[in-house]
């Protein structure tokens, strides 16, 4: 018997659904905070079919690109044909995910609780690029970031891993008041009607922040390590260049999904100000950070 379970992050309605959907969402508990009844006039952006056993003539297409899945200790594979694309992550010791993505429909097949052991990650990850697929087509894009909530408004700290980007949103929560935690990894940033909006997500990395809210998104501060602190506005192509490496990095080899990101970098960078900030990791940081994107 087939059990389903609906989900709205930002503001989209996902659908999972399958003999051992239940079995799937116990697997994903970071999704609780965004589930909702089930509704069956409401059409979902992407409905995932799990627990399907996926043959491997199923998966052949041309490869995107390949990568390493760190958090799995595994290797992934993005490709794509004319109707679908399709995406597997594998290592030596637990049960691969495969996933057949149809790009006409929004349907996703997935064999994870096919047999009732799945590596909880894979599966995660899984949906995050499903989810992904689907929500680019909805102006709606997971960026890789640190996100603070001040004075109503979200702010979106980028760089690489290790950077400092969850110590820099620390100190702001321990130096600003009010700032709180959004996302510590991989938010939603989506664009209604002209405007920049900053969701919660259930992928938060080692930072348990799983939050159903959504805000504005007052301005955008890439970060890099520095013997002092500074800040500068940017502009143009260093706007640019600061934004799109924290998109989804597959979506770069597929010329559509890449021209879906461009247009959400543009319409963000014509609604917000991005901004570089080279920081010790002190209160100082924080509060010149804090005092740019605010005007004070």
């Amino acid at each position: 018997m087939e059990s389903c379970r609906d989900y709205i992050i930002a503001d989209n309605r996902i659908r999972v659904y399958g003999p051992k959907a239940d079995i799937v969402a116990a697997g994903v508990t970071s999704f609780e905070p965004f589930a909702v009844d089930y509704d069956a006039s409401e059409k979902p952006i992407v409905e995932i079919y799990t627990g399907l056993k996926i043959r491997a003539g199923e998966l052949e297409s041309d490869s995107l690109t390949e990568f390493d899945f760190e958090e799995g200790q595994a290797r992934g594979r993005f490709g794509r044909t004319d109707t679908h694309y399709t995406f597997s992550i594998e290592n030596e010791t637990s049960q691969p995910l495969h996933l057949i993505y149809e790009r006409a429909t929004d349907k996703a097949y997935c064999n994870v609780g096919f047999d009732s052991e799945y590596n909880p990650s894979f599966l995660r990850f899984g949906m995050w690029f499903a989810i992904g697929l689907a929500a680019s087509k909805h102006h709606t894009a997971a960026i890789h970031s640190s996100v603070i909530v001040a004075n109503n408004e979200a702010i979106m700290f980028l760089g690489e891993s290790g950077t400092g980007k969850s110590t820099h949103t620390r100190l702001w929560r321990e130096n600003i008041e009010g700032a709180t935690l959004l996302n510590d990894d991989s938010p939603f940033l989506r664009i209604v009607d002209g405007k920049a909006i900053v969701y919660g997500s259930p992928w938060s990395g080692k930072t348990p922040c799983y939050k159903s809210e959504s805000y504005p998104l007052r301005a955008i501060v890439r970060l890099s390590q520095a013997p002092h602190n500074a800040i500068r506005r940017l502009r143009g192509a260093q706007a640019i260049g600061a934004l799109l490496p924290s998109m989804p990095p597959a979506f770069a080899f597929d010329e559509e999904l890449e021209e879906r990101m461009i247009d959400i970098l543009s319409a963000t960078m014509t609604d917000v100000a991005l901004y570089h900030l080279e920081c010790l990791p002190n209160s100082e940081a924080a509060h010149l950070s804090y005092n740019t994107v605010f005007g004070l």
